[in-house]
């Protein structure tokens, strides 16, 4: 179903700039709430630390939101706090999955993560279902990687999906991830394809420190591209031929038609990182479940309104999960 995007007006700083949009709350946004660290051990060896933050309020919850973080993210981003302090009050607690090597401590396998790592979303939702039984009502949201994964996961699974989960939101979600990666090459959006290599490039030369048999950084400054970097490492260390193969595996456009439960795309149309192709306008028009809404400005995970403690983000967050009992 398309939905008719809600018009706010964004920050005077922005002058409706969606890379200003993208940068400046990254930048200046802090919101902090109280976590509580578990960490999970994966059946591979693995492990992942999740985040929980309960609500303030002293009377047990039944409603649980798990937010899922970007690329190189994590727990502690803006966007991940600022989502979970606005969902408490609706009445939920909190969860924020720091994805393997997100944590703050390097994980023990050569692989790290990927955007379309929905497997360890899975086994979170599932440990939640078998060790938190009170939680009977939980939904997820994701955020640009994140909000791919949620896509893909409720699209993968279908009438599969855990029985607890009622609704899922996306938001800046690439779900082109090969164009999209093509889109950050070019010449007035590279700088933010080299912030990212940069971050990256540092959690693998730790890697190669303790793995020198597994990872190689030899010549990794000559990597410019996400292709580029896909191709050399992305794929070989999480079984995909090359990065093409790894983009056609993840992207969630391929997997939008599987939706069985409730889910909603927010995308703006100045996110500087998406393509048209992360605009699924036909499909929306024609699926019961699957819900887009293209608002005109936002940024990339930005979404900030003039004069207001919220984002749009977290507003529509509100009205979507407001009937979730």
């Amino acid at each position: 179903m398309l939905i008719p995007a809600q018009l706010f007006e964004p920050p005077l700083y922005s002058l409706r700039n969606g890379h200003l949009q993208t940068i400046i709350p990254g930048l200046f946004r802090k919101i902090d709430v109280r976590y509580h660290r578990e960490r999970l051990n994966l059946p591979d060896g693995d492990f992942l630390d999740i985040d929980w933050s309960k609500q303030a309020k002293t009377s047990a919850t039944h409603k649980l939101a798990i937010v899922l973080h970007g690329l190189e993210g994590n727990s502690s981003r803006h966007y991940v706090t600022g989502m979970i302090r606005t969902l408490h009050r609706l009445g939920f607690d909190g969860l924020a999955i720091n994805f393997r090597g997100c944590s703050g401590e390097m994980n023990r396998l050569p692989r790290f993560y990927h955007h379309g790592d929905t497997p360890d979303v899975d086994f979170v939702v599932r440990h939640v279902a078998k060790n938190s039984p009170q939680y009977t009502s939980v939904v997820l949201i994701g955020f640009s990687m994140g909000g791919n994964m949620t896509l893909k996961y409720f699209g993968e699974s279908g009438l599969y999906l855990p029985q607890i989960l009622k609704k899922g939101l996306a938001l800046s979600a690439p779900c082109d991830i090969s164009s999209c990666s093509d889109e950050l090459t070019k010449p007035n959006k590279w700088f933010y394809t080299k912030n990212f290599l940069i971050t990256l490039g540092k959690k693998l030369a730790a890697k190669a420190q303790v793995m020198p048999d597994k990872i190689d950084v030899k010549d990794y400054d000559k990597i410019y591209t996400f292709r580029d970097f896909d191709n050399r490492y992305t794929a070989p260390l999480h079984n995909f031929l090359d990065a093409e193969d790894y983009y056609q595996k993840v992207s969630s456009q391929y997997y939008l038609n599987g939706i069985q439960r409730p889910a909603l795309l927010v995308n703006a149309l100045d996110d500087p990182f998406l393509t048209p192709k992360c605009f699924p306008k036909e499909l929306a028009a024609d699926h019961p479940l699957f819900h887009l809404e293209t608002p005109v400005f936002g940024g990339h995970v930005g979404f900030e309104i003039r004069n207001d403690t919220l984002s749009y983000a977290e507003k529509r967050a509100l009205e979507w999960f407001g009937d979730v009992e």
